[in-house]
């Protein structure tokens, strides 16, 4: 019996029909980053969709930069965003596109506007275009310069073009009417004066498409089938239709704009601007901080591709916003490295355990599961001796009846190692412990008892004359708050967690990490999931802590799931 066909979303079905129909042989899809800032987690998801439907119906999809606003876009955001489109384990069609490549089509265009009177150019400032643009229930006022001839607008719109006048002097507006109920429909501005150096084009340009001018036409030069945006462009979707309108020839594709429901995540903010906030003022340590949203953050921090395309399908594709709760993203992360990362041994607070009954100068080597979960992974030898270190949090001197670590004259089984009884607790002279004495029964090696007693506590650990030191990192939610920017006259960075990074500078890891290298990813043993920073150094390894081994946040901050 066939498996039953998952249910198609809304996206899906809609190109169902228009293949079905045979309005479409192929679909091509587009994701059309601006190159102003980082792409985050919520780039991701459409990035998964867009590719991820030209893959499912045998299509293609185009990667376009929409750089039409040279004084915010730069190279490296270029760079940036091809590298997560990669790193997520997707290829756009052909070469990258540019909203600039097009730049002479849509001059040429705008003039045809100003040639059939629907568009003009106007002198009043953006303030006052603001001003007269009215209200959703109280039409527009008409600007005194909409009744220009059409020789006088070119000419204008010729000099704008030339650099005759200064940034803000003057504007290109289309003529569709100043009381429609849309106000993206009112007299939209098309062009604008911007005298700065464009990433790709340089000098050449000193006026510049607006976005709703470029982003349909640039759509309809490719032959893009589907245009999939975010709920944002709902209210901008009749503009898009009506610049299509004015150019559309029937041999072509005409594209077809469809919204959904961007993503929406608890615990973090969104906008690019806010991000860029928190880079520039050295809140975090730049656009790869680990703590941000952005893809890149979370590459170093040990998210995998895996993870955040499981996430995407998990989510799935919404007509109306809501917010996913980020414990969901960090379970996606979990469940992907539980099947993919290395288990290894790791002690972040240690404390010094001597084994008094254990031979001096000898060492053994312990085997150890490397992924219980993959057997293909095998197995590794672990070093055990006389000196181990354990967590300094897996004993108590004065421990209650239900604590089932190490205490004195309680006994635990080491992980792969042996059970131990703690005989003697060895203080400083402020009473800080320092060191405990204890004995092995060497009859448990492996963790196993010949008369089988049972023992309900084990506890992790490393040799102490063959541990490596690390330091460790410990990231948690960059925001206390649910929805950080959802507060109306609060700034969002009121709400930042004080505790979102914790540095532990002397860590002990086993033998085994030493050969370990940037970008690798690890379980420690009972702390979570781990992976090598990218400020790692010959002489110290840094651990970044992916996320920990349980949703510990969700009960602790009473988190509705």
């Amino acid at each position: 019996m066939e498996d039953e066909k998952k249910s198609l979303n809304f996206i899906e079905q809609i190109i169902e029909d228009d293949l079905k129909s045979g309005k479409h042989k192929e679909i091509l899809t587009r994701f059309p980053p601006e190159p102003n800032g980082y792409l985050h987690i919520g780039h991701a998801k459409s990035i998964c969709l867009n590719f991820g439907l030209g893959i499912e119906y045998n299509g293609k999809t185009n990667l376009r930069f929409d750089d039409t606003n040279p004084v915010k876009e730069d190279v490296e955001y270029v760079d940036s965003i091809m590298e997560d489109i990669k790193w997520l384990g997707f290829e756009w069609n052909g070469e990258a596109h540019y909203a600039s490549d097009y730049f002479d089509q849509l001059y040429e265009w705008a003039v045809d506007f100003i040639k059939k009177g629907i568009a003009y150019v106007d002198d009043q400032s953006a303030e006052a275009i603001s001003a007269t643009r009215g209200t959703p229930t109280r039409p527009g006022t008409d600007s005194p310069n909409r009744n220009r001839t059409v020789d006088e607008n070119l000419d204008l719109f010729s000099r704008m073009k030339n650099g005759e006048f200064g940034d803000g002097e003057k504007v290109l507006r289309a003529r569709t009417g100043m009381d429609s109920p849309n106000m993206h429909m009112r007299d939209p501005v098309l062009y604008r004066i911007k005298h700065a150096q464009h990433h790709r084009t340089g000098d050449t340009w000193c006026i510049y498409p607006m976005y709703d001018f470029t982003h349909g036409q640039s759509d309809y030069i490719e032959g893009i089938t589907h245009s999939i945006c975010t709920l944002e462009f709902e209210n901008h979707r009749p503009l898009y239709d009506w610049f299509l309108d004015q150019i559309y020839d029937s041999t072509k594709t005409r594209p077809r704009q469809i919204e959904f429901a961007r993503l929406n995540l608890s615990y973090t903010v969104m906008s690019k601007r806010k991000l860029l906030e928190l880079v520039q003022k050295n809140i975090v340590t730049g656009w790869d901080d680990p703590r941000m949203p952005t893809i890149s953050g979370l590459r170093r921090r040990g998210y995998t591709p895996e993870s955040l395309r499981n996430f995407a399908e998990k989510i799935g594709v919404a007509k109306r916003d809501n917010v996913i709760d980020v414990s969901l993203l960090e379970f996606s992360v979990r469940e992907d490295l539980n099947k993919s990362a290395r288990r290894v041994l790791a002690v972040l607070d240690p404390l010094k355990v001597v084994i008094t009954n254990y031979p001096e100068g000898q060492i053994e080597d312990i085997e150890a599961v490397n992924n219980p979960e993959d057997e293909s992974m095998g197995k590794r030898m672990v070093p055990f001796g006389r000196e181990l270190f354990i967590e300094r949090e897996d004993f108590m001197e004065d421990a209650p009846k239900k604590f089932f670590r190490l205490a004195p004259g309680r006994e635990v089984r080491l992980r792969y190692g042996y059970y131990i009884t703690c005989n003697d607790v060895i203080k400083d002279t402020a009473g800080n412990i320092i060191e405990l004495h204890c004995t092995y029964d060497p009859e448990t090696k492996g963790g196993q008892s010949p008369d089988g007693r049972k023992i309900q506590g084990t506890i992790h650990w490393v040799s102490a004359e063959k541990a490596i030191d690390i330091e460790v990192r410990i990231y948690d939610r960059l925001f206390t708050d649910e929805a950080p920017d959802g507060h109306k006259d609060v700034d969002f960075k009121e709400f930042l967690n004080p505790d979102s990074l914790e540095v532990l500078s002397h860590c002990k890891a086993e033998l085994y990490l030493k050969n370990a290298e940037k970008g690798d990813k690890f379980q420690f043993e009972r702390k979570g999931y781990f992976c090598v920073d990218l400020d790692s150094t010959a002489e110290k390894l840094v651990f970044n802590r992916t996320v920990p081994l349980k949703d510990s946040w969700t009960k602790q901050n009473n988190v509705k799931n």
